[in-house]
C-alpha cells in the first residue's frame, strides 16, 4: 500500500514565513500522523526564483507560447541559467533545513521508507510557493518512488459514474501549432494500446465545446500554444484566430468531470494559471508545464509518460519517470526536468490505466454476456464436482458442517430431552466402590452395586434401561444373573466384530436373550468424529455380538411400543417407525465421498444442548437422592464418564466446545433422543439433497460469481459484492442446517470464487 503525505501551508508569505502542517498516512485511509512546523521568513528567496526564471526565458529556445511570440536564438545565456538554477536549488534547500521546519522533516524520515510509493501533496494558494522546484528537495533523494503534486485548499469530490467501455476515451485537442511540431503528439496518442482517441485539430470554439459535451471522456489532452495571464487565468490558442480562457469552457468541462473525466494533460507552456482554473472545476488530476516548454521537451515528456502509464505504472510514478528522463535533454534544454507538475484534487485517488478501462468481462454485455457467464459457470461447476467426487473437498466440507452445528448450538435453544435419565459412573463412584471393598474386576461397576441399581430401578418403573457397560465375563452372584435375565426392560450392550481391525467384538452378558441386546458400535470418520448413526446391521458369523440393532434403537423400540408404534422395514430395507422413514445414507451423501455406507446408517443430528438429559451419579442414585417421578416411564441410560480406569470418550462435531470429547453414554443419549424426537415431535432428521439438486445449487452460486464480475467490474465494489455473496451463502446454508439439511457450502464458495478467477483470467488474456 502506498503512502500519502499532505503538506498544508497556512496563510503566510516569504516576508513573514509559513506555518506548515504535515499529515502522513496510507493511501485510502485517514492520516495516521499529523504534526506542525514552520518555514521561516526568506525575503530573498523569490528573487532567486525570478533571477532563474529570467535567465531561463532568455535561453532563446522556441517555446509553446502564444504563436506570435518572437523567438531569438541565443545560447550564450545557457551557463547563466544553469548557475541561477544551482543557486536557487542551494538556497531553497537551505530554507527547508531550517530549525523550525525540523519536526516535519524528522517525522517524514521516521514514517516513510525508501521502498514506499509516496504521493506528496503541497496544499497552498501561494503562487510563489507553487512555482518553486519542490522536486529538488534534498529529502526526496531518499525516496526513489515519491513524486510531488500541488493542490488547492478548496476541493470537492464529484461522483463520477462511467459507462461501459473497454478502451480509454481520450479527447486530444491540437491547437494552434504555428512554429511547433505537434505531429509527434498526434502519432503517439494514436498508437496507445486500448485507447479510443478522438483528434481535434485546430477546432473552432463551437466544435470544441460540442465534442466535449458529446462523449464521456477519461483523458483530456491539449497540445499547442498556451499562456498564463496572471496567477489565476490561463488561455489556450485553438487556431491562428481563436483562443479561449478556461472560464469560457467552464460548463463543458464541468460536465466532462461529472461524466468521469479523470485526467487533463496540457502539454503546452506556462500552465499553472490553467491548472488553477481547472482545479476549480474539480478535475481529479491535471498535468501542466510550470514554465514555457520547448517543443522537443514537450514531445519527449508525453511519450515517456504515456508509455509508462499504459504499462499500468501509477500516475505519479509515470510522471516522475518521464520527468527524470528529460535530463537527457538538459544539455540543449537546461532545467527541462523542472517543468512537468501534477495538480491534484485531494478528494480523489489517481487511477491506473487498467482502472480507466472497464474490464472486457464487463464490456461483453453487448456480445452474449449471459451465455459467456453461464458457460464459465458451468465449466467451473463441473470442475468443482470432479474435485468433490475425488474427495478433495471432503475434509473442508466436514469441518464446515461441524462449525454450523456448533453455531446452531449458540443461537438455537433446545431443551434437554426429559424422556431420558442418565446414570453416570465417575471417578468418585469408582472410589466409593473401592472404599466399600466391592470387587470391580474388569468392570466399572461391581456386581453388588449393579444389583442394587437394578433393584432400585425396578421399584421406580422406567420404561427401558440401557446398560452401556460391557460385562463379557462370568457373573459370580446368582442373584445378579437372574436379575439380568429377568429384567424385561433391560437392554445390555455388546460390540460387533471389525474385519478391518481383525477383532471379533465383545460378547454380551451371559444369559440375556438376543432380543434384549444392542450393539454399542459407533461410526467415526477419518478425523475421528462421530457424525453418523448406525441403526442396524447383520452381525458377522464370527462376531461375539449377535445384536442386530443399536442400543439407541432398542431403547427407542421399547419406549414407542407403549404407544403402539412398532418397527417395520420398507422395500428399500429402510427402517420405519410410524410415519417416519429413516432413509439410509449412501457412500456419497452430502460432503461424504466413498464412505462405507453398508447396513442402516443415517446422519446424526445432535441435539443443540450441552446436557442432553438429566444426569445423576451412581452414588447419588443409590443413596436415594433422586425423585421417583424423574424415572417412571423414562429411558434410563447407565454408562461410564470416568476418564481414568474405563475411558469411553468420542470426538463429535461439538469438539472441545463440550469439554473436548463426549462420553459414549452421552452419544447414545443423543442417538436415542434423535429417534424419539423425530417420531414423536417431528424434530427433523439431518438430510441432504439429491445429486442433481446439489449440482444445481453449486451452479447457481457459480453463476452469481460471474454476474458479480459482469455488473461490478474489477473494482472495490467487486470485493464488496463477493463478500456479501459469501456471507449470504453462509447464512442460507446455516438456515438449511437449522431445518435439518446439510447443504453444500464449501463447493459453492469454491465455485463462486472459481468463476470470478476464470473470468478474470479471460480478461487478462484478452488484454494481452
Amino acid at each position: 500500500m502506498g503512502k500519502l503525505v499532505v503538506l498544508k501551508f497556512a496563510d503566510g508569505n516569504f516576508t513573514q514565513g509559513f506555518a506548515v502542517t504535515v499529515q502522513i498516512g496510507d493511501e485510502g485511509e485517514l492520516p495516521a500522523v499529523e504534526t506542525t512546523g514552520k518555514l521561516p521568513p526568506a525575503r530573498e528567496l523569490p528573487q532567486y526564483y525570478i533571477h532563474w526564471q529570467s535567465s531561463y526565458k532568455r535561453l532563446g529556445i522556441p517555446y509553446r507560447l502564444e504563436a506570435n511570440t518572437a523567438q531569438v536564438t541565443n545560447v550564450s545565456v545557457t551557463k547563466d541559467c544553469q548557475t541561477a538554477a544551482q543557486s536557487l536549488r542551494s538556497r531553497f534547500n537551505s530554507w527547508l533545513q531550517a530549525e523550525e521546519f525540523r519536526p516535519i522533516r524528522e517525522k517524514l524520515l521516521e514514517k516513510l521508507s525508501p521502498n514506499d510509493i509516496i504521493r506528496i501533496i503541497l496544499q497552498t494558494e501561494n503562487s510563489e510557493l507553487q512555482r518553486f522546484p519542490w522536486h529538488l528537495w534534498d529529502l526526496l533523494e531518499r525516496y526513489p518512488k515519491a513524486e510531488i503534486a500541488l493542490a488547492s485548499p478548496r476541493y470537492e469530490r464529484i461522483n463520477q459514474p462511467r459507462s461501459p467501455n473497454p478502451q480509454v476515451n481520450i479527447l486530444a485537442i491540437v491547437g494552434d501549432s504555428q512554429g511547433i511540431d505537434t505531429q509527434a503528439d498526434k502519432d503517439l496518442l494514436q498508437s496507445l494500446p486500448d485507447a479510443d482517441v478522438s483528434l481535434l485539430v485546430e477546432p473552432d470554439r463551437k466544435e470544441l465545446t460540442d465534442q466535449i459535451w458529446g462523449k464521456n471522456w477519461d483523458i483530456l489532452f491539449f497540445a499547442g500554444h498556451s499562456t498564463s495571464q496572471g496567477d489565476n487565468c490561463g488561455r489556450i490558442y485553438l487556431n491562428q484566430n481563436d483562443s479561449l480562457s478556461i472560464a469560457e469552457l467552464k460548463y463543458a468541462l464541468k460536465t466532462a468531470v461529472e461524466r468521469g473525466l479523470q485526467l487533463a494533460i496540457f502539454n503546452s507552456c506556462d500552465g499553472l494559471g490553467l491548472a488553477r482554473e481547472l482545479a476549480d472545476l474539480q478535475i481529479p488530476q491535471i498535468i501542466v508545464m510550470r514554465e514555457p516548454v520547448p517543443d522537443q521537451v514537450a514531445q519527449e515528456f508525453l511519450k515517456n509518460f504515456l508509455t509508462a502509464l499504459a504499462q499500468n505504472t501509477t500516475l505519479y510514478l509515470a510522471v516522475r519517470e518521464a520527468r527524470e528522463r528529460l535530463q537527457g535533454l538538459e544539455n540543449k534544454f537546461p532545467c527541462a526536468t523542472w517543468l512537468p507538475i501534477i495538480c491534484q484534487n485531494l478528494s480523489q485517488t489517481p487511477v491506473s490505466w487498467d482502472e480507466l478501462k472497464l474490464p472486457v468481462a464487463t464490456v461483453t454485455k453487448s456480445s452474449k454476456p449471459i451465455a459467456r457467464t453461464l458457460v464459465s459457470a458451468l465449466i467451473v461447476t463441473l470442475i468443482v464436482a470432479l474435485l468433490r467426487f475425488f474427495g478433495v473437498l471432503e475434509s473442508s466440507e466436514l469441518k464446515a458442517f461441524d462449525q454450523m452445528l456448533w453455531l446452531r448450538y449458540l443461537v438455537i435453544t433446545e431443551k434437554p430431552d426429559d424422556r431420558l435419565l442418565i446414570i453416570t459412573i465417575d471417578d468418585n463412584d469408582l472410589a466409593m466402590q473401592r472404599r466399600n471393598r466391592e470387587d470391580l474386576g474388569a468392570s466399572s461397576i461391581s456386581e453388588k452395586s449393579l444389583n442394587q441399581l437394578l433393584v432400585k430401578l425396578e421399584e421406580y418403573q422406567p420404561r427401558a434401561i440401557g446398560l452401556d457397560i460391557y460385562r463379557d465375563f462370568e457373573i459370580k452372584t446368582k442373584e445378579l444373573s437372574n436379575r439380568l435375565q429377568n429384567t424385561q426392560n433391560l437392554i445390555a450392550v455388546c460390540k460387533g466384530s471389525d474385519a478391518t481391525a481383525k477383532t471379533v467384538g465383545i460378547a454380551p452378558p451371559s444369559g440375556i436373550p438376543t432380543e434384549r441386546l444392542g450393539f454399542s458400535d459407533f461410526l467415526h470418520d477419518q478425523d475421528g468424529v462421530v457424525r453418523r448413526h448406525l441403526l442396524f446391521m447383520n452381525p458377522e458369523a464370527a462376531s461375539l455380538c449377535p445384536a442386530s440393532y443399536a442400543l439407541s434403537v432398542q431403547l427407542a423400540f421399547r419406549y414407542l411400543a407403549v404407544q403402539d408404534i412398532l418397527p417395520k422395514f420398507n422395500a428399500q430395507g429402510e427402517l420405519e417407525l410410524g410415519s417416519t422413514v429413516f432413509n439410509n445414507i449412501n457412500s456419497r451423501t452430502g460432503g461424504y465421498q466413498g464412505i462405507d455406507a453398508n447396513a442402516g446408517q443415517i446422519l446424526l443430528n445432535y441435539r443443540a444442548v450441552e446436557n442432553i438429559a438429566q444426569k445423576v451419579t451412581l452414588t447419588e442414585f443409590l443413596s436415594g437422592q433422586i425423585n421417583r417421578n424423574a424415572i417412571k416411564d423414562k429411558i434410563v441410560l447407565i454408562g461410564v464418564v470416568s476418564k481414568q480406569d474405563f475411558p469411553d470418550y468420542w470426538a463429535t462435531p461439538y469438539g472441545d466446545r463440550f469439554h473436548n470429547q463426549m462420553p459414549g453414554v452421552m452419544v447414545h443419549a443423543h442417538m436415542t433422543s434423535q429417534i424419539l424426537s423425530n417420531v414423536l415431535n417431528r424434530r427433523p432428521l439431518m438430510k441432504v439433497w439429491s445429486g442433481w439438486i446439489d449440482f444445481g445449487w453449486i451452479f447457481c452460486w457459480s453463476v452469481y460469481g460471474g454476474l458479480v464480475v459482469w455488473f461490478l467490474d474489477y473494482s472495490p465494489r467487486l470485493i464488496v459484492g463477493l463478500g456479501v455473496g459469501g456471507l449470504v451463502l453462509y447464512v442460507v446454508c446455516f438456515g438449511f442446517c437449522v431445518q435439518g439439511y446439510w447443504v453444500a457450502f464449501v463447493p459453492s464458495v469454491v465455485a463462486l470464487f472459481g468463476t470470478v478467477g476464470v473470468m478474470y483470467f479471460e480478461y487478462l488474456t484478452q488484454r494481452r
